[in-house]
């Protein structure tokens, strides 16, 4: 299963691919995008011709995003809006179903505290993936790639084992003393 994590930003977003693999994700790629043009459509249109290419390269099966994180500035918070607006609008069009994870659901993933810094997100997304991966935007979206695939994984084993005796959930025997 590829993941494609995305940490969007006005003016950069950062990018992460990643394949859950039998113990723990494995890096593919990432990287940032920085929109270019003369006004904001421009952008928004660079920016998903950008994601478009990344979808085409490595075929993704789902897409990971950090949600928005309201602060002071409601026009950060509107241009914030509007590149994951963009993001959903492509996805939504390829077919590509897209998990949604508050910031602090993401440090927790990679660092097990909610309100960690770049710094100690970009070690952890050194011990899970190996390697060396410097803090800021590509790596942020690593890390939010690792974290859907933790929780994916985790959703998988939930149903498992959830499923009615006869589809696949194991058989108990009780013996009676």
């Amino acid at each position: 299963m590829r993941v494609l994590g995305i940490d969007p930003g006005s003016r950069v977003t950062g990018w992460g691919l990643v394949e859950a693999a039998l113990r723990s994700p494995r890096p593919i790629a990432s990287g940032t995008a920085v929109p270019r043009g003369p006004d904001a459509a421009a952008r928004l249109g660079d920016l998903t011709g950008r994601i478009e290419l990344l979808l085409d390269e490595w075929q993704p099966v789902a897409i990971a995003m950090e949600r928005a994180f309201v602060g002071r500035n409601v026009l950060s918070a509107l241009r914030l809006g509007e590149v994951r607006g963009a993001v959903l609008a492509l996805a939504g069009r390829r077919g590509i179903p897209v998990a949604d994870y508050p910031p602090a659901t993401v440090k927790r993933a990679v660092t097990g505290f909610g309100r960690a810094e770049k710094d100690a997100v970009a070690r952890g997304v050194d011990l899970i993936l190996g390697g060396r991966h410097a803090a800021g935007d590509a790596t942020d979206a690593l890390a939010v790639a690792i974290c859907h695939v933790l929780h994916a994984g985790a959703e998988r084993r939930l149903a498992v084992r959830s499923l009615p005796l006869g589809a696949g959930a194991p058989r108990w025997r009780v013996r009676r003393a």
